[in-house]
């Protein structure tokens, strides 16, 4: 699985680094757009044949690795509680899913509504050290899973492993070419096969690419951040990486379900095809319409509780990105 580009910063570098593979794709869907929203009528998202979540509920378990404060983890948590929140303020979260909804299994079932959060797992004391390969991610999960305090479930049919990483951990890829990713684990290290992502926390390694646009690059001094929704400029820019990688994963899980292109290794993904476009009229290097809050945050949703900014995914119904915006009517 490649790992995830960062968020809207990296969409300037798709039209400014020729080494980059994805360029001429990118240019040709981007510019030969005749809508908004990334629209186009290259892109050919298909259904591989592989299972999707489409069970009754979706259960998340995080793992928290190295230090995490109380209300960071309140504000992520409130974000995943958010997406099965019904009557919230529009747009909302619960919102923004319904465009994941829309995919199906080979049965015709959608992507399960219900998405929860199960237990958790505190790895505080970095058993796989300050610096994480794609392997060493797998053995975090296996200690949580194999643990003999409060093993997490082994759920490897509706379960979801969201590895969290903080502030002070480097993950292979992070803030090169990765905010986050997902896969499977092998079971010759965890004894499972269970769908995960990773994401990790920017704030002291790269905000100007993580978490754009709260934090702005250092090679571009002429942009302006904004102001995050919950005034944690990491763990805020965290939270559309996570929806990227939790949207993918549902559609996703082990690689052969839903993706455009042939290539089951270099997958391009629901959420891949809309980095950077928050709202209507994104597109190119262009966010599409925000929110501001009357204290100067920047946001696009309503959670129960909070408010967050969240990148849109690609509706295969309709061939171009969709958000909580045009399903919430």
């Amino acid at each position: 699985m490649p790992s995830k580009l960062p968020k809207l910063v990296m969409i300037f570098i798709f039209f400014t680094t020729s080494a980059n593979a994805w360029r001429p794709w990118a240019n040709q869907m981007f510019e030969g757009s005749k809508r908004f929203e990334g629209s186009s009528e290259l892109v050919d998202m298909k259904y591989h044949m592989g299972p999707v979540l489409t069970d009754e509920n979706i259960t998340i378990y995080p793992i928290w690795y190295g230090k995490w404060g109380k209300s960071q983890k309140m504000i992520i948590r409130d974000f995943i509680n958010s997406i099965s929140a019904v009557n919230n303020k529009a747009p909302s979260v619960s919102g923004w899913w319904k465009t994941v909804q829309l995919y199906t299994d080979q049965t015709g079932a959608n992507i399960s509504r219900n998405v929860f959060l199960g237990h958790d797992k505190n790895d505080r004391f970095y058993s796989q050290g300050k610096s994480l390969t794609r392997l060493t991610v797998q053995k975090v999960i296996k200690n949580a899973v194999n643990s003999r305090s409060k093993p997490l479930p082994i759920n490897p049919k509706t379960g979801v492993y969201l590895l969290l990483t903080s502030d002070d951990v480097y993950v292979q890829d992070f803030c090169q070419g990765a905010c986050g990713f997902h896969y499977f684990t092998f079971p010759s290290i965890v004894g499972y096969t269970l769908p995960y992502a990773w994401i990790g926390n920017s704030a002291k390694l790269c905000p100007g690419v993580c978490a754009y646009p709260f934090a702005v690059p250092n090679f571009m001094p002429k942009l302006r951040s904004v102001k995050s929704p919950n005034d944690d400029v990491g763990v805020d820019g965290m939270i559309s990486v996570i929806a990227h990688e939790l949207a993918e994963v549902a559609t996703n899980p082990l690689d052969n379900a839903w993706f455009a292109g042939s290539d089951p290794v270099f997958p391009v993904e629901i959420a891949d095809l809309c980095e950077g476009i928050y709202g209507t009229g994104g597109g190119g290097s262009y966010t599409g319409q925000m929110l501001n809050g009357v204290d100067g945050a920047t946001y696009n949703m309503h959670g129960i509780r909070r408010r967050f900014l969240v990148q849109w995914v690609w509706n295969h119904m309709v061939n171009y990105c969709t958000g909580p915006n045009a399903l919430d009517q």
